[in-house]
């Protein structure tokens, strides 16, 4: 079940008192009257001040097969501060974070999507981009520009859309403990392959003709 926005309000005013177990926190917190108001079934989060872009002259392609090396051998990581303005031009790909903090509960998950607005002008944000129960920190956005001109982003404006929703099975004490919790920049993260991939990976070339 997802929750609506004045739901969504309830728990952030229920968060914001220290003895409250557990709470659902998002710091800095949306304006709580226009979120009960809004008739929405999301929040929306903010772009932040980091961006992370791939050094495209390091590598002649990425295998993450062979292992893609140090995060800081394959990116550069730019800050923005606010007033100033990011440009993404066409086809171009970069990492950037929101500005907002997020504390999910145990018994809460959540999904990002990118705004309409946003996407009618050819940015595509976050493609499906799942938060597990537990998470705490930023979260990092993937920025394309499939438009045919650059577009200008700038920090603190609404960039995305969180929504959350209740887990109703499962064991709550398990939460996530992936290498994305905790980070307030945007993070690369690892492509890892298990053990059935590893062994398709040198299975043989059999010839089928």
């Amino acid at each position: 079940m997802i929750l609506k926005s004045d739901r969504i309000a309830e728990l952030l005013e229920e968060g914001q008192d220290p003895e409250t177990e557990d709470p659902l926190v998002i710091r800095p917190s949306p304006d709580l009257k226009d979120l009960r108001e809004s008739g929405a079934a999301s929040v929306d989060l903010r772009l932040g001040t980091w961006f992370m872009t791939l050094r495209e002259a390091r590598l002649p392609y990425l295998d993450v097969q062979q292992g893609a090396g140090k995060a800081s051998q394959l990116t550069k990581t730019h800050y923005v501060p606010f007033g100033d303005r990011f440009y993404l031009h066409p086809r171009a790909f970069v990492l950037s974070a929101t500005l907002e903090w997020i504390c999910l509960p145990k018994g809460k998950a959540a999904y990002v999507i990118g705004k309409s607005s946003w996407g009618r002008r050819g940015l595509i944000i976050a493609t499906a981009t799942g938060v597990h129960p537990g998470f705490k920190g930023c979260l990092t956005l993937e920025l394309t520009n499939v438009g045919e001109i650059p577009i200008v982003i700038m920090p603190g404006m609404p960039i995305c859309q969180l929504f959350i929703h209740y887990v109703k099975e499962g064991q709550f004490k398990e939460v996530d403990r992936s290498a994305f919790v905790g980070n307030r920049k945007p993070t690369l993260g690892s492509v890892t392959l298990d053990d059935v991939a590893r062994k398709l990976a040198v299975a043989p070339d059999l010839d089928q003709s």
